[in-house]
């Protein structure tokens, strides 16, 4: 079903021209026997190559959900109370001790420095050169320009995880390293690149899908890192020297030896970022923006592309996924949909469907308040409703935990969406990782034309919002900050759960202010909550204390859009994309569905209900049961409070989410690295 993945899961097979499990700075370089013999022809590299995209996938982004990207920002939150594992996510590093993520510092080393090797014994191949020195696209250009590609990607995470890093040092017998200057490492890095992309294959040339990196994604790379480097940033106040020559403009107060800045010439790097970024639109081969919408059973283009994941399909809106293999002898960790997916109940094997964690929360601010009533991406994006494990749908609770517990759940990755379910074990789904789709490279580039000056920025916002509401009632016009402001509104609507609110925040500047004010929002919510019953968005919905709900039987048992009136008046359907499959027909696990009521109906979820009305007297007749929703949020404050960046206490702040470099690296540099920003030493 896919083609690249039998390779790509050999996680365990270490080639012999790298060692496996060691610290970076002991790889050394291969003989050159084993280089002839890993080059010996383009297949026999590629299958080198795949051990990269294995170790990325099981050892560098494994635990600590993805070093909790999706889940520490204004939007986006971890559920449970007092947990150890958003300590990043919440701002509060130098609260982790030095080793807490180790093993993901060395196994990027380790994928990079394999990466790069490869680079560097086809770069010295005769037929590489000539294909190179001829102008033509080639297998070995491709293998080349992939293995950059993948270098520079392990070494972007490592500095947008750890901030100045050691570099270059891979593949060479060392005795001395020291820091280095992230900005130095982006400039060599965008360099690199460039060098090799045009002897890339787009998307879909010579059988090139999105589970490899492509021109496509390469293009797109560089426009990251360019954006990376011109964007604000939290720089090292206590290394004397290290960025050089490179002056910057500040933000907010020092603080821990850091401080939040933006490079003085920051307008060089977003004019590379706009090139690139729109290198990869031109050169988007089989990649697109879904559009439309085939689907008999629903048109919502938006959510068709999370459906690609759901049916074990690669998405045409994707420029790069992480592949997966469901069960069997070659099945790889589908962490991501049980860390960020739906919630389920459901115990870790045989369950209807099998347990999802649900690391991933949104803040109810976002849910009632952003999204407006008429944009499709809200329910596909966001849900109140978990699976109890025995086919049933059941409400989530703000009562702080994981599962059914901890709030509004992100709904982008749904077991219940895949046909069948894969209900033998958790986190064995088969379900791929994304990592960059076609939306956010064109809001990336209106982020970049947007701050360059260029006023066609609004045409790539409102391509995205044409989408979202099915029409382009909702397009906007703007420009200057007002158009910046709608950009990073709008990736936040777009890419909700997804891993990019925290760096969009950061890298605009506006992190530590849009941290005050989510935290502001919180306080005067929970307090309507428990004066007024209700809060209320400007956009007219109200976020309740109390909802309430009754178990009812639906014909398809499993929801889609409301595309009628008579569904969006329907309170099992609406909100949509909910529900459950029929986990009835299928006979591995038949027997633990319980009843037949398995859906929802929800009342006054968005609009305030008083327990004292007649209407609520008619809707508990009726047989519905007065709900606990807004009100145990209310009650555990502190707890959101501690979850929702209670690492910024004021807008001048810089922000601190880098991991500590781990002890081992720091005790063989001969004191020339350290961690800053206040992070532990040892």
């Amino acid at each position: 079903m896919k083609p690249y993945i039998k390779y790509i899961t050999a996680i365990s097979f270490c080639f012999l021209f790298t060692q496996c499990k060691k610290d970076f700075l002991e790889v050394s370089s291969p003989s050159s026997v084993d280089d002839n013999f890993v080059t010996t022809t383009p297949s026999e590299t590629f299958k080198s190559l795949s051990w990269c995209y294995a170790n990325y996938r099981q050892s560098c982004v494994m635990g600590t959900y993805r070093w909790n990207d999706p889940v520490g920002s204004d939007a986006e939150y971890y559920p449970e109370d007092g947990s150890t594992n958003n300590i990043n996510a919440i701002g509060r590093s130098d609260l982790l001790g030095v080793d807490a993520a180790a093993g993901g510092f060395n196994a990027l080393f380790q994928t990079l420095a394999l990466a790069g090797r490869l680079a560097d014994i086809i770069a010295t191949k005769d037929v590489y050169k000539a294909d190179v020195a001829a102008g033509k696209t080639t297998d070995w250009t491709q293998l080349y320009g992939e293995a950059v590609t993948m270098r520079a990607f392990c070494y972007f995470d490592l500095i947008k995880h750890f901030g100045d890093i050691p570099y270059g040092y891979e593949n060479k017998v060392i005795t001395d390293y020291a820091l280095n200057s992230r900005f130095d490492i982006y400039d060599s890095l965008i360099s690199g690149l460039q060098k090799a992309e045009p002897y890339m294959y787009k998307l879909g040339q010579n059988g090139i899908n999105a589970e490899r990196m492509s021109k496509t994604f390469c293009d797109a790379l560089i426009g990251q890192l360019a954006l990376y480097s011109g964007g604000y940033q939290t720089i090292r106040t206590d290394v004397d020297g290290l960025y050089g020559k490179v002056t910057f403009t500040k933000k907010g107060s020092e603080a821990n030896k850091c401080v939040y800045a933006r490079r003085s010439d920051y307008l060089n790097y977003y004019q590379i970022a706009k090139t690139y970024l729109q290198k990869a639109v031109d050169n988007a081969g089989t990649s697109v923006l879904i559009a439309a919408d085939t689907r008999t059973y629903a048109n919502n283009p938006f959510q068709r592309h999370f459906q690609y994941f759901q049916d074990l399909t690669v998405s045409p809106e994707s420029l790069f996924e992480i592949g997966n293999i469901q069960g069997g002898t070659l099945t790889t960790t589908s962490e991501y949909p049980y860390a960020f997916g739906r919630p389920s109940d459901g115990g870790s094997s045989n369950a209807a469907p099998c347990k999802t964690f649900g690391a991933l929360r949104i803040v109810p601010a976002v849910y009632y308040g952003s999204f407006e009533t008429s944009d499709h991406r809200r329910d596909v994006s966001a849900t109140v409703t978990a699976s109890n494990g025995d086919g049933n749908e059941k409400m989530m609770t703000f009562v702080p935990g994981s599962k059914s517990a901890g709030g509004i759940s992100t709904n982008k990755w749904d077991e219940n969406r895949m046909n069948p379910p894969y209900v033998a074990a958790q986190r064995n789904s088969g379900i791929n990782w994304p990592i960059l789709r076609m939306a956010d490279v064109i809001l990336l580039l209106a982020e970049a034309k947007a701050e360059i000056g260029e006023v066609d920025a609004v045409t790539l916002l409102n391509q995205i919002r044409q989408r979202a509401f099915g029409n382009t009632l909702h397009s906007l016009a703007l420009s200057g900050q007002a158009l910046k402001d709608a950009i990073l509104e709008e990736r936040k609507l777009e890419l909700l759960g997804e891993g990019q609110r925290r760096w969009d925040l950061i890298r605009s500047g506006t992190y530590s202010e849009k941290a005050i004010a989510v935290q502001q929002d919180l306080l005067a919510t929970v307090n309507d909550l428990k004066t007024l019953g209700y809060h209320r968005y400007p956009n007219g919905n109200d976020f309740p204390a109390y909802i309430w709900t009754k178990k009812v039987t639906l014909t398809n048992p499993l929801t889609y859009d409301c595309a009628s009136a008579d569904t969006l008046a329907n309170p099992a359907a609406f909100p949509a994309w909910r529900g459950q499959y029929n986990f009835s027909t299928l006979a591995a696990i038949s027997s633990k569905v319980v009843g037949l009521t398995h859906n929802i109906a929800i009342q006054g979820l968005f609009r305030y209900i008083n327990p004292t009305s007649a209407e609520a007297t008619t809707l508990q007749t009726a047989g519905y049961t007065k709900t606990n929703w807004g009100i145990d949020m209310a009650n555990a404050l502190t707890v959101y409070q501690r979850n929702i960046l209670s690492g910024i206490t004021s807008a001048g702040d810089p922000p601190r989410i880098y991991w500590p470099i781990p002890s081992e690296t720091i005790s063989k540099s001969k004191g020339k690295i350290t961690n800053g920003y206040g992070l532990a030493q040892q």
